[in-house]
């Protein structure tokens, strides 16, 4: 897990740690020093921690005027016993959807298991971005994990889509992509 860093190819247009708005502002890595890890296993520095001890985040876009992040995640998502989507709601969403992202592309390619619990927090974050006609995307995330997901239906509140090729895309035309999918879906 040590080699899987966070999508780098967008770095000369965004990083979190400088925009003063994202809640990683400020925040200094090491190329060299692995210290987190998820369970016995060092993840690579540039990951970011928000409270969780399974599961790491980078956000890799925002854009505050077309109101959209994309977020990409590694790890095992537990909300059975750490409580993640608690702790991601708090520590990043909320922080996120004050700065006006009510759009959440969240890339979960690398997170390997999901363990839920309640949907409380799920359907607090559907409501809000829902007010602004915002929507949440799980982007390709493993087979394995969607039935989970789905076994609690929370696909209801995070839309599950696949689309391997999203390096390919510059970040406005993911998101347009993304986009008008779902507008194309309510039509």
């Amino acid at each position: 897990m040590h080699d899987i860093e966070p999508f780098y190819n967008w770095r000369h247009i965004y990083t979190a740690e400088d925009d003063p708005r994202s809640p990683f502002f400020g925040r200094k890595y090491s190329e060299f020093e692995f210290s987190q890890t998820v369970y016995n296993y060092y993840i690579h520095p540039q990951w970011d921690d928000f409270g969780s001890r399974t599961l790491y985040l980078k956000i890799i876009y925002a854009d505050y005027e077309l109101h959209f992040a994309v977020i990409e995640l590694i790890g095992e998502w537990n909300d059975a016993i750490e409580n993640d989507i608690m702790e991601l709601k708090r520590e990043v969403m909320d922080l996120l959807f004050g700065q006006g992202i009510y759009k959440y592309i969240l890339i979960t390619e690398n997170v390997l298991n999901f363990h839920s619990s309640d949907k409380e927090y799920y359907q607090e974050w559907y409501d809000e971005v829902s007010e602004e006609n915002g929507w949440i995307v799980a982007l390709n995330m493993p087979e394995q994990t969607q039935q989970e997901f789905r076994k609690k239906k929370l696909n209801y509140f995070v839309e599950l889509m696949s689309l391997p090729e999203w390096r390919a895309y510059k970040p406005y035309h993911l998101f347009r992509k993304i986009d008008d999918e779902l507008m194309q879906r309510l039509d």
